[in-house]
């Protein structure tokens, strides 16, 4: 079968509009939402087929937004209609186990992490950190069309995922073209990224030097630093004149693993077993505590149960991406601040003086205790952390509840590198 038959098959649009649908995601240019994509597509798919393999398919520009970085800038996202996610996303899960096949086994996955401990308990603790400059806004459209006909030998697809490249975007209701780059939002952006960087790795792999890439974030490892100057100097040149790409000269530097934080994670020595790991960077903690703050809101008016179940999704997601990483005494300090602040959801709830001291006794608190506590005119914040209301809403009774446990589900998923 063709690669475009292969594209447009039932089965591969039908996987297709189910990850879609599953991302949910904000609605394009045209304002079509993911609910009402079904109906769409059963109405228009054999029309939609007919234009793409007649090359008359034309995407509709991408829906420019902006969102704040945590440096203050703004990262630009451009959200593709929710048809063209559904054919780029037919597009990607044909050609990326095509690609997958040439990429570095350093580029994907938790293996950047892995790998880079395994350089630097080697010996090679000098770093060479590579940023690059506006990366998808900077991908030289030609360079990367040439290398996807170097592997896609099918003049339809490489023409319809030109047409993406220069679809354009809307921004504040005028169209821009996209002379370069590659959307940050689209679908088909990371595969893109990663056969544009692929370039880059083979570089990195013929010299026969230690790296890991996630991405656009590289770092190389070395073992002295005049090697990551020499190393640095020579890198940067070919990024510039070969992949025609633009490195960041005042991010871009050479590191000590302690200074490090790659993929949210930071590198420290351990001295007792005279090796380097990993654990959650020091700002991956305070974002992952900023969420938890928001969700335990006092002035949420949410039910406890749906407070419940959103804490578990946000700490479940958390500890199973850091999983690989020592963090035994993070996870219980986190735990320790979110039963408190449940502590104080909890009271506040019990609102009026008779329903408090109704609670406390029913959790075993003496009567005189109990009003003691209750008519102390201290705030919600002093009385919910108070010992009282700790041994009354006690450690165990929020685990009866079902107040998620950082440390617990650490314990279960925590995988020993």
């Amino acid at each position: 079968m063709e690669l475009l038959e292969q594209i447009l098959s039932n089965q591969n649009m039908n996987e297709a509009y189910l990850r879609v649908y599953r991302n949910k995601g904000a609605s394009g240019v045209d304002g079509v939402t993911v609910d009402e994509l079904k109906k769409y597509l059963n109405e228009n798919k054999d029309e939609l087929r007919k234009r793409i393999r007649t090359r008359k398919y034309q995407p509709q520009a991408a829906l420019r937004v902006e969102i704040p970085k945590e440096n203050g800038k703004m990262r630009k996202l451009g959200i593709p209609t929710v048809v063209d996610r559904v054919v780029q996303q037919a597009i990607h899960q044909v050609l990326s186990p095509i690609f997958e096949e040439q990429f570095s086994e350093f580029s994907y996955g938790f293996r950047p992490i892995i790998k880079s401990l395994e350089f630097l308990n080697d010996g090679n603790d000098w770093v060479v950190d590579i940023d690059l400059e506006r990366f998808f806004d900077t991908v030289h459209h030609d360079k990367l069309m040439r290398l996807i006909a170097k592997t896609i030998d099918d003049g339809d697809v490489i023409s319809l995922i030109r047409k993406y490249l220069v679809s354009g975007v809307m921004v504040n209701g005028n169209y821009e073209e996209t002379p370069v780059g590659t959307p940050q939002g689209g679908n088909l952006s990371p595969l893109l990224s990663n056969i544009m960087l692929n370039e880059l790795d083979k570089e990195l792999g013929s010299r026969e030097l230690r790296f890991v890439r996630y991405a656009d974030d590289s770092l190389i490892f070395v073992k002295s630093e005049k090697a990551a100057e020499r190393v640095m100097k020579s890198i940067v040149k070919f990024i510039e004149n070969k992949l025609g790409l633009i490195v960041n000269v005042e991010k871009s530097k050479i590191s000590r693993p302690k200074e490090l934080k790659f993929l949210g994670f930071a590198y420290y020595y351990d001295t007792k077993n005279k090796r380097y790991q990993v654990k959650p960077h020091p700002i991956s903690i305070q974002k992952f505590q900023r969420k938890l703050r928001r969700l335990t809101k006092r002035n949420w008016g949410v039910s406890l149960d749906y407070r419940i179940l959103k804490l578990k999704q946000v700490i479940f997601g958390w500890v199973n991406y850091f999983r690989i990483a020592n963090m035994k005494v993070v996870t219980q300090k986190i735990d320790q601040k979110l039963r408190s602040r449940i502590r104080v959801i909890i009271w506040k709830q019990w609102k009026i003086p008779k329903k408090q001291i109704k609670s406390l006794i029913q959790l075993g608190i003496p009567k005189e205790e109990a009003k003691g506590l209750t008519f102390c005119r201290k705030g919600y914040r002093y009385t919910g952390l108070s010992k009282v209301v700790q041994r009354a809403i006690s450690n165990k009774r929020l685990q009866q509840r079902g107040l998620p446990s950082a440390l617990e589900h650490y314990l279960k998923v925590h995988t020993a590198i």
